[in-house]
């Protein structure tokens, strides 16, 4: 009698099976604004206040952040909506309240992506 051999097919492993798992979502993207000794306070709240819609409180903090560390964070989101703002951060216009003239150039201004 020859013996005649079989295959026993068992169902993949967890291992084995295709990852079905839903997509990470995406890193979000920080809008960081630099200081510099030109632009004033005023300015630089208004154009929070104006691109942002932030209240009055957290304009001041994040401008004396800004002046304080020379740089500070102030909008995290998707890279498409930090590039849109940070493109209305440097079109913002001239500072008319510097004493020693409208300052012209725009606000430093970059975006970058979490780690």
């Amino acid at each position: 009698m020859s013996k005649v051999a079989t295959a026993v097919l068992e169902p993949p492993t967890q291992q084995e099976q295709p990852d079905r798992t839903k997509p990470k979502p995406a890193k979000p993207w920080v809008v960081i604004i630099l200081n510099d000794n030109e632009h004033t306070y005023q300015y630089v709240m208004e154009l929070l206040r104006k691109v942002f819609g932030y209240p009055r409180e957290k304009c001041f903090a994040l401008a004396d952040d800004i002046d304080s560390n020379g740089r500070a964070t102030v909008w995290s989101g998707s890279q498409e909506v930090a590039e849109l703002k940070r493109d209305q951060i440097k079109s913002g216009g001239k500072d008319f309240y510097a004493e020693a003239g409208p300052v012209k150039w725009p606000l430093g201004c970059y975006i970058e992506q979490m780690p």
